[in-house]
């Protein structure tokens, strides 16, 4: 079955009567309209639709953006049309993965997509590395000082105080006292 989908943006003055005209013209048995941004993944025509697809099911879109704007998310529906044994066809960009040369493409945009979110990490490492070479430490700051963990170290093991109650005491969770009582374990060996 020929699924279409047609999606406009929520702004005022569009329609979807041009995608749902050629997505009738080449054969959309079943249509799924929705006005939402192709940023948002809360779109529940589109949901709705994948959730349908069976083997051999081919979603058509009139234009590619019409399915995401975001390849993040494009990447992520078009692994949910795979998974479902469905293919895929952009009318627009001529991209059509119930073809080999279609999905080749659509390999070669998960390659890309791919190449991208490696750089962002690279990118990402180095610029905590360098935070870290100056003295920066991202990320959340801790919730006790290192005088508290060893107050807190020391009433536990006298039995001052339970860890419950050093929880309490310092207004943490008691899975924080857990940590500094566990990491401090192999002071206690030495």
């Amino acid at each position: 079955m020929n699924f279409g989908y047609a999606r406009i943006s929520t702004d005022r003055g569009q329609d979807t009567a041009a995608q749902l005209d050629a997505l009738r013209g080449v054969g959309c048995e079943r249509m799924f309209e929705e006005t939402a941004s192709g940023g948002r993944w809360d779109r529940p025509e589109l949901h709705r639709m994948l959730d349908q697809l069976r083997d051999g099911d081919v979603v058509i879109v009139w234009k590619l953006d019409r399915l995401s704007r975001s390849l993040k998310d494009l990447l992520s529906i078009m692994e949910k049309i795979d998974a479902a044994g469905a293919g895929f066809r952009s009318l627009t960009e001529s991209i059509d993965t119930t073809t080999p040369a279609g999905r080749m493409m659509m390999q070669m945009v998960g390659v890309f997509a791919e190449f991208e979110r490696e750089m962002i990490r690279e990118r990402t490492r180095a610029g905590l590395e360098r935070a870290r070479k100056k003295g920066r430490h991202p990320g959340r700051k801790p919730k006790l000082s290192d005088d508290q963990r060893r107050e807190i170290r020391d009433l536990v093991r006298s039995g001052k105080r339970t860890e419950a109650e050093a929880a309490r005491l310092f207004n943490v969770h008691r899975s924080t006292i857990s940590r500094v009582m566990r990491e401090a374990a192999p002071d206690a060996a030495a």
